[in-house]
């Protein structure tokens, strides 16, 4: 029987050979986009998910709960890992942990080598399944001279891994260098872990470098807490709530867990409430892979009933030689699933031909690996597709009544017809949402991208300080302004890219509603640094060397006087800390973080000596023979040391490459949507032209013409196509709408995206059905009208 069954399907497949390959081409683009998309989701969800004791390790989230607005952040007060296991028995162990900011140089003998690291308690790779090659796991970092540090970096500057342990290494960031020993070698941190470093140093020597700053009051480290068994977390959430608050009084913070291998997904908080995060594009890919996949079972399904009328006798002789419904349906079930699992074999091909692009595109390292789970997925998709595919086909081919259809030409029913233009219909209402989607995303992305920032971002690099220039700031400054093709150069702490420091508290000005809570960002800046990026005064002045006291000066934005009620704010003493600031200047708004954030309050202050970056402005059209001078000068100041530097622009660009991975994603999934859409268009368009050929022919020899025919042919899929483009404009408003409210600064939906990419749907689809058309149109009516 089954064999039986296998013949009669492989002369299906040659006698609708346009049929078979259309279908072949289609399910297996629709597979192999879905199958690329499978691979990155899963990857996607397995982050952080390997470390052992994954149900039971938590970060200590805090709310700064502001008059207007509650923030969520993972940092918190560096003292919280020692404090939490003592008034909670439920917590097993608890580890404070602080990010380095940017790569800082690790020395050993005359290697120099620039690595990631964090400052961590002793307990961290208890906590986390980070594997141990040498050195004691539970007691890794001893005390404040201890050292962690990466197979790698191990290589790198000792040959071999086992003879890192022991060595003196010394690690250097612009404020000094430390010498530490190196008490443990762990395993590169894998790939599907969101935390990546090369060197873990004690939370001991953190907290004797940030000396007087260890209090409830500063906000810069995250705390993990690994719980007992057992353990409800949603009651220990109501004894954490306002633990800080125990310890200071005043403070605005509240805390409560959240599963670690949570984190990556599902990191974006409004108003305190978790609204998402990366799942989001996780949901909108795998929404965009299930649709690719549908509009190619549409384009089976389609090609399949409208072929009926050429199997109608097949299925009544068959009934009539006493086969039933239920081996009929096996039949054609047995069809789509074949053709499915083929479309499969190419979908892996074309799968392991684009996944390098993927990957260069998603910024992955994704691989096809035949393990049971992946196989598995594979089968699984594949076999629904297959499922999804056939059900109707075979459903509809198996209920035709023998006697109706021996006796009798088939007719479709106004019901089957009304079914596949429906079908129709739903491609391409997917079709123009990608359109419009690929448009409105393209169009912010540029005006991310153009948008006027406040600062000038254009022919700017930057790099970091490290060896002699750390010792000899000012003299390397000027030698680099010195350098050929180099308009400025100044130095700071942190960036305008997002690297800024923030306060909630400590600061006063006159007038001050001491209820009022207010979160300043803030950098701190050398000479001539405001200038150099172009920021505008909008009163006042900037930081002078004129001015021997600008030290105990400061700068705010348009924003912080805005809060802060100030009228003439220049002169007014601003207290920071303590310290007694005159306001000697208003900037005006620039965007120092994101543009899905608004302006917050901000201020500048003058630290000559505290930096980690030079900035240098080089002139439009010298940045090699600029980039080349500076290179030589480093390597004069810093023998040994790499030069390091990345552009301006580069860094801010960066800030949105999930927004850009999106655009790009989308345009090719758009076009693969769309393509597929017009191949089964074409294929009902070929099959309509050959089932009205004898009345085309009619037609001719009645006078007309071949653009009256073309019309006759197209006008139905016109309708179609113009039904699709009244639907997909709403939903496409509302889609792309939600997706730019996440922007606080975003374009206007002009009404030309949507009818732009209604036209472009029509367009394409005119071209479409056309060419059958006008093949039809030019047929020889004898030919026509001999044909039976």
């Amino acid at each position: 029987m089954l064999r039986h069954n296998l013949i009669l399907i492989y002369r299906n497949f040659r006698r609708f050979k346009s049929t078979f390959f259309i279908n072949l081409i289609g399910l297996s683009t629709g597979l192999a986009a879905t199958l690329l998309i499978y691979l990155w989701v899963y990857d996607e969800l397995g982050i952080d998910k390997f470390h052992e004791y994954d149900s039971r390790l938590f970060t200590v989230m805090t709310n700064q709960n502001r008059p207007d607005e509650i923030v969520t952040l993972v940092d918190g007060p560096a003292l919280l890992a020692d404090e939490l296991p003592k008034d909670f028995p439920e917590v097993e162990r608890a580890v404070g942990a602080t990010r380095i900011a940017d790569n800082f140089s690790l020395s050993f003998n005359d290697k120099h080598i620039d690595v990631r690291g964090l400052f961590a308690d002793n307990d961290f790779f208890r906590i986390f399944s980070y594997p141990v090659l040498h050195g004691n796991q539970h007691r890794i970092l001893p005390d404040k001279h201890a050292a962690a540090i990466s197979e790698n970096t191990a290589r790198a500057l000792f040959g071999e891994t086992s003879d890192a342990i022991g060595k003196s290494i010394t690690w250097e960031l612009p404020f000094g260098k430390t010498q530490v020993t190196v008490t443990g070698v762990f395993r590169e941190i894998p790939a599907n872990s969101s935390s990546q470093f090369d060197m873990v140093l004690s939370n001991e020597a953190y907290k004797e470098l940030i000396g007087e700053s260890l209090h409830w009051g500063n906000h810069n480290a995250i705390t993990y807490v690994l719980l007992r068994e057992g353990t409800d977390v949603a009651e220990l959430n109501k004894k954490i709530l306002n633990f800080v608050k125990t310890r200071q009084a005043d403070s605005i913070l509240t805390l409560f867990l959240k599963q670690y291998s949570e984190n990556y997904l599902y990191g974006l908080y409004e108003n305190g409430v978790l609204t998402g995060g990366r799942i989001s594009y996780v949901r909108l890919f795998s929404l965009i892979a299930i649709f690719v996949v549908v509009i190619a079972c549409i384009n089976f399904m389609n090609l399949t009933t409208a072929k009926a009328s050429r199997r109608i006798k097949e299925v009544g002789i068959r009934k009539a030689s006493g086969a039933n419904r239920t081996t009929l349906v096996f039949q054609y079930m047995g069809e789509s699933m074949l053709m499915a699992f083929m479309s499969l074999m190419v979908a892996i091909l074309m799968v392991d031909l684009f996944l390098p692009q993927f990957n260069q595109i998603t910024g992955k390292q994704l691989t096809i690996r035949f393990d049971t789970t992946i196989l598995t997925a594979f089968v699984a998709i594949t076999f629904f597709t297959g499922l999804i595919a056939g059900s109707y086909p075979a459903l509809y081919l198996s209920g035709f009544s023998p006697a109706t259809v021996l006796r009798s030409k088939y007719n479709s029913s106004t019901g089957e017809q009304w079914a596949r233009k429906g079908l129709v219909v739903f491609q391409f209402v997917l079709s123009i949402i990608f359109i419009v989607s690929v448009v409105v995303v393209y169009r912010q992305i540029e005006y991310v991208q153009t948008k006027n920032l406040g600062y000038n971002k254009d022919n700017i690099i930057y790099f970091k300080t490290q060896g002699a220039v750390v010792g000899k700031l000012e003299t390397f400054l000027s030698e680099v302004k010195n350098v050929p093709g180099v308009v400025d150069a100044s130095s700071m702490w942190g960036n305008v890219t997002g690297e800024t420091s923030f306060t909630t508290g400590d600061f006063n000005w006159e007038g001050r509603d001491r209820s009022q809570i207010v979160q300043f960002e803030h950098l701190g800046v050398n000479y001539n640094m405001i200038e150099l990026l172009g920021i505008e005064m909008a009163e006042g002045r900037s930081f002078s060397r004129n001015y021997p006291g600008d030290s105990t000066r400061i700068i705010l934005n348009e924003a912080a006087i805005a809060v802060m009620g100030l009228k003439d704010p220049i002169g007014k003493i601003f207290t920071l800390w303590g310290n007694d600031m005159e306001i000697i200047g208003v900037v005006k708004n620039f965007h120092f973080k994101t543009l899905h954030e608004k302006v917050n309050p901000f201020f500048f202050r003058l630290q000559p000596r505290e930096f980690d970056k030079v900035m240098v402005r080089i002139e439009s059209g010298k940045e090699r023979e600029a980039i080349a001078g500076l290179q030589h000068l480093h390597q004069t100041f810093n023998p040994g040391f790499s030069f390091d530097y990345n552009f301006l622009n580069d860094a801010y660009n960066a800030q949105y490459v999930a927004e850009k991975r999106v655009a790009v994603l989308s345009r090719y999934f758009a076009v693969l949507a769309v393509l597929i859409s017009c191949l089964g268009l074409f294929g009902l368009a070929a099959f309509t032209a050959e089932r009205r050929l004898k009345e085309i022919g009619i037609r001719k020899v009645l006078g007309s013409s071949e653009l009256s025919i073309i019309y006759l042919l197209s006008a139905d899929f016109t309708k179609i196509v113009f039904t699709a483009i009244l639907i997909a404009l709403p939903v496409s408003y509302v889609a792309v709408k939600y997706w730019l409210d996440g922007f606080a600064f975003r374009i206007p939906l002009e009404w030309w995206y949507f009818f732009g990419a209604g036209a472009v749907a029509l367009i394409i689809a005119w071209l479409t059905v056309g060419m059958q058309a006008l093949r039809a149109a030019r047929v020889n009516p004898t030919r026509c009208l001999k044909d039976e």
